[in-house]
């Protein structure tokens, strides 16, 4: 119902005309000026609820200023993820990885992008490429890229890699090693568009390092597989060994010779075979095992000559996740990744997360999908990733390595995390893991 204005007569309605231009604003105020001009009032004459329909006027005035209308095409980022299916032969079952091993820590960060997106007028896609073992990365790879991909999270060896940052580099790409530890593609195999999100075998032995020299563990007993990630492996090793002053006392091999891993009679002769393989070795204080093919790490708890501790690929391993660490709100992050995919995540698909939540983080500070503007931002020195670590990660600029703690765990639980108490480092104590400025051979091209 109207408001009843008893009294109104020509001189009222005179008087509000006085206090409003030909637009129909209040005077003195331009087109979606945001604030009332102080020369502007009402005529003395008018009566209260024409000041009110001047203020009425003047607020949707403000409002058209401030409201922008949205915009009609969402800024749209789409990430290919090319990976490899791994092997399914483990010593134990619950090792075997799953199906949606890595896309699907991809797949939950896409979802956490988003949430965000949304509020920012942004949409972030995948478009995924498994590989069969000796399948070429290179062919989807050139389709992705020819349908508007410049963003690739990608799970391969470490040629593969260099593969596929050397072809995306013609467009501009930006390529996010998730998957090989290798230190070479950190350091003079490094390349200008690749950003490492996993630890490298030299961040991952480093972190073990520290936690045994903090332990007073410093005699070590190195057993190495013979297949050459495992050399490498070791390698990483003795370079911690001789960084931290660890001593190893001494090395063995073990030779894969095939077979079954989960036999029925398998049990019986590791049983028979372990102590055996361990004894006689001078004192030392942990066995330490390279063994990155799960050939024969897994049996060796419980079943050393000696009673010894087992660190490194079996016992207490250096891993960038686990399904069992909870600390730091990392709780919620298993809780909802436990919810959709009904299993735990593991390292593999948290590394895909984070390689898909960098690329939504730099996205959402750039109000960009320019490869060269993510990639700028992921090395400014504001930028760092939550990544519940218990520190924000950042990337190093001399290898575009990301840093990060390493978890010491059991499968069981969280032991520890490294960098340990003690180690000290002039910019970050996360610079005590792995290759350090001076120590880079990396020139990025």
């Amino acid at each position: 119902m109207p408001l009843a204005t008893p009294g109104l007569g020509h001189d009222a309605k005179a008087g509000l005309c006085k206090g409003l231009d030909e637009k129909g604003l209040p005077r003195g105020m331009s087109t979606f000026q945001p604030k009332l001009n102080r020369s502007f009032h009402v005529s003395p004459g008018c009566h209260s609820w024409q000041a009110l329909c001047a203020l009425f006027i003047a607020a949707l005035a403000l409002l058209a200023a401030v409201v922008q209308p949205a915009d009609a095409d969402p800024l749209a980022v789409k990430v290919g993820v090319i990976h490899l299916a791994h092997s399914r032969e483990t010593i134990s079952i619950l090792d075997i990885p799953p199906a949606d091993g890595f896309i699907a820590g991809a797949r939950m960060a896409m979802d956490d992008n988003n949430t965000t997106g949304r509020f920012l007028d942004q949409s972030f896609s995948i478009v995924d490429a498994k590989l069969a073992p000796g399948e070429d990365p290179i062919a989807p790879l050139k389709e992705m890229l020819a349908d508007g991909v410049r963003f690739f999270i990608v799970d391969l060896a470490p040629a593969e890699v260099l593969a596929v940052a050397d072809a995306a580099r013609p467009s501009g790409a930006l390529v996010f090693n998730a998957g090989a530890p290798d230190d070479r593609l950190r350091e003079e195999d490094c390349r200008a568009n690749v950003i490492h999100v996993g630890p490298s075998r030299s961040m991952l032995a480093d972190g073990l390092a520290e936690y045994l020299i903090w332990k007073q563990w410093r005699r070590w007993f190195l057993v190495v597989g013979s297949h050459p990630e495992d050399q490498l492996l070791a390698e990483a090793y003795r370079r911690s060994a001789k960084k931290f002053g660890a001593k190893i006392v001494e090395e063995r091999v073990y030779q894969d010779t095939g077979g079954g891993r989960r036999s029925d009679s398998g049990s019986v002769q590791v049983q028979r075979q372990m102590p055996v393989f361990t004894q006689n070795a001078p004192n030392y204080d942990v066995l330490l095992a390279a063994d990155e093919n799960e050939v024969f790490a897994g049996y060796l708890p419980y079943r050393t000559w000696d009673p010894r501790p087992v660190v490194g690929s079996a016992g207490l391993r250096p891993v960038s996740w686990d399904p069992s660490h909870e600390f730091w709100g990392a709780v919620q992050l298993q809780s909802r990744f436990q919810r959709l995919f009904k299993r735990g995540m593991n390292a593999r698909d948290n590394q895909a997360w984070v390689a898909m939540r960098l690329i939504g983080d730099a996205a959402a500070h750039t109000k960009s999908a320019d490869p060269k503007a993510i990639h700028d931002d992921l090395l400014s020195p504001g930028f760092a990733l939550g990544a519940f670590k218990g520190q924000g990660l950042t990337v190093r600029d001399w290898n575009q390595q990301l840093r990060q703690p390493i978890l010491l765990t059991d499968g069981r639980g969280t032991v520890s995390v490294s960098p340990q108490e003690g180690f000290l480092h002039q910019t970050s104590t996360l610079d005590t893991l792995g290759f350090d400025r001076p120590e880079t051979k990396c020139k990025l091209q």
